[in-house]
């Protein structure tokens, strides 16, 4: 437990980790999807674009050339920015847990690939905005959006040089790659969208079943 409780910067994923997205997220899929003439039934078929940078999503599931996939984005965020991004709860405990790790010293940052005006959003929108040092995701361009990228943006914008001392916090693998990649360790948390045979073969550090077990972990 020791070497646990050396970390003094938290990093945490946002969607499937701090909150539940599902329906903003799964809405706003299907209303892009919609453009292209593809109708969605069944939303819970799109929880697999929950986490990972969107474009990668679209291409790899539908099928979309690079291009449609970059417009398939705007259309997107044309109902995540006016309705989907607060279709959107706060998994029980986060805020209990957030409180407890802050008061004990920890440094608590947000590391998304959702752009970061809309992290923003959602963290003040929830009231967990004054728990985080700093909440960093992506940039509208896309250019910033690669989980190790932005982990490597927070750190850097938050002058952490001391990769020991840094761990990062996420459901799916796209968190647990990124943290392997800067070289910082990592919590693959098994409430969110990505299961346990997801974030082993990831090659997590530790792995959280619960809120609960993820605030003794840290």
């Amino acid at each position: 437990m020791e070497e646990r409780m050396e970390k003094e910067y938290l990093l945490f994923d946002l969607d499937g980790t701090l909150t539940d997205p599902k329906e903003g997220i799964t809405k706003s899929v299907r209303h892009a999807l919609k453009a292209y003439n593809i109708e969605v039934e069944d939303l819970d078929t799109l929880c697999c674009f929950i986490g990972p940078p969107l474009k990668d999503s679209f291409i790899e599931y539908y099928g979309f050339s690079e291009e449609d996939a970059v417009n398939a984005i705007g259309v997107y965020r044309e109902y995540f920015s006016d309705r989907g991004i607060f279709e959107n709860e706060v998994y029980e405990g986060i805020e209990e847990m957030l409180k407890a790790l802050t008061s004990s010293g920890k440094k608590l940052f947000v590391a998304s690939s959702k752009p970061e005006v809309f992290v923003r959003k959602i963290m003040e929108h929830f009231g967990l905005d004054s728990y985080f040092t700093f909440m960093g995701g992506a940039d509208l361009g896309e250019t910033r959006v690669k989980k190790a990228d932005v982990i490597r943006y927070v750190l850097a914008e938050n002058g952490i040089t001391d990769l020991e001392k840094v761990i990062m916090i996420g459901d799916r693998k796209h968190d647990i790659l990124g943290a392997r990649e800067v070289g910082v360790d990592s919590v693959g948390v098994l409430y969110g969208y990505g299961d346990r045979e997801e974030l082993t073969g990831a090659q997590a550090d530790f792995l959280a079943e619960t809120v609960f077990d993820l605030q003794n972990l840290l």
